[in-house]
């Protein structure tokens, strides 16, 4: 009789090491499923004969002297540059305005707004809205530049952007700003000194998430831009094949690699200015 308490208090000790277990196995296979393509990328470019799968490479810089000898790869980071440095700039400066205004003026149905933009702008996608918009940039004559792509995913990226940085607008204590009041600060001069600064975590945050759209979006400067030298890096991806059809890996994984690099680099610089860690407009 002794034995059975010992037995039941033994139970839950065994499940509690079964779950643990358990837990780190299927933690293995999801670092296994999303690390294995990362050790591609990394090892890949570096492969004289690079394939699809990961192994050993045998070390060479060939490929990357290949993307030197295209003529369009070099022109196509910098038309990425434009295109997400614009973007960027465009988003910011409407978000913070709009969200600034959202969040000091009571508007009848604000919120309700505020909502219906988010859903709309998740319901009606780009690729959904991709013919009226062609149509819209074909008839403004923008066709084929640069500021088309960029007016066109600001529009699609605005109503998120809006409702993010309203939260670190709303976290703003509104003392500040009359404080700033009796000082004799003009409101653009609130806005620039007192507002601007304190939500910094937020625009940065808005603006690595914003970059990371652009960079890697693909429909829409592939359907409004035509010559090749005004392509986007993730569009001129798409023409690196070999006469039979087959994907060039060589060329595919060096650009790739280097496609990745300056992504990875924003988001270290910002993260270790601001951590990522935020609460509202203002850093904890």
């Amino acid at each position: 009789m002794s034995e059975m308490p010992a037995r039941l208090a033994a139970t839950p000790r065994v499940r509690h090491f079964v779950s643990r277990v358990l837990m780190v196995i299927g933690l293995a296979l999801v670092v296994v499923f999303f690390g294995l393509p990362l050790l591609w990328l990394v090892t890949a470019p570096f492969d004289s004969v690079p394939t699809l799968a990961v192994s050993w490479p045998e070390w060479t810089l060939s490929s990357f002297a290949a993307i030197g000898e295209n003529r369009y790869a070099v022109g196509s980071f910098v038309n990425s540059a434009i295109i997400g440095v614009g973007t960027c700039a465009v988003v910011l400066v409407l978000g913070a305005f709009a969200s600034y205004a959202l969040s000091r003026v009571r508007i009848p149905g604000r919120d309700g707004l505020l909502y219906a933009l988010l859903l709309l702008s998740s319901i009606v996608t780009g690729t959904a809205a991709m013919v009226p918009t062609f149509q819209l940039v074909n008839l403004l004559g923008l066709i084929d530049t640069h500021l088309a792509v960029v007016l066109v995913i600001s529009g699609g990226t605005l109503p998120t952007v809006i409702f993010i940085l309203k939260d670190f607008m709303d976290s703003i204590p509104k003392s500040y700003e009359e404080s700033a009041r009796l000082y004799g600060a003009r409101p653009w001069q609130i806005l620039r000194d007192v507002v601007v600064p304190i939500s910094r975590p937020g625009l940065a945050f808005v603006a690595v998430w914003t970059l990371v759209q652009v960079w890697g979006n693909f429909l829409v400067p592939y359907l409004l831009i035509r010559r090749t030298e005004q392509q986007p890096a993730a569009v001129l991806m798409y023409t690196f094949y070999t006469e039979s059809g087959q994907a060039d890996l060589r060329l595919l994984s060096a650009f790739a690699l280097i496609f990745s690099i300056p992504i990875i680099v924003m988001y270290f610089l910002v993260n270790r200015r601001y951590g990522f860690r935020f609460h509202g407009g203002i850093k904890s």
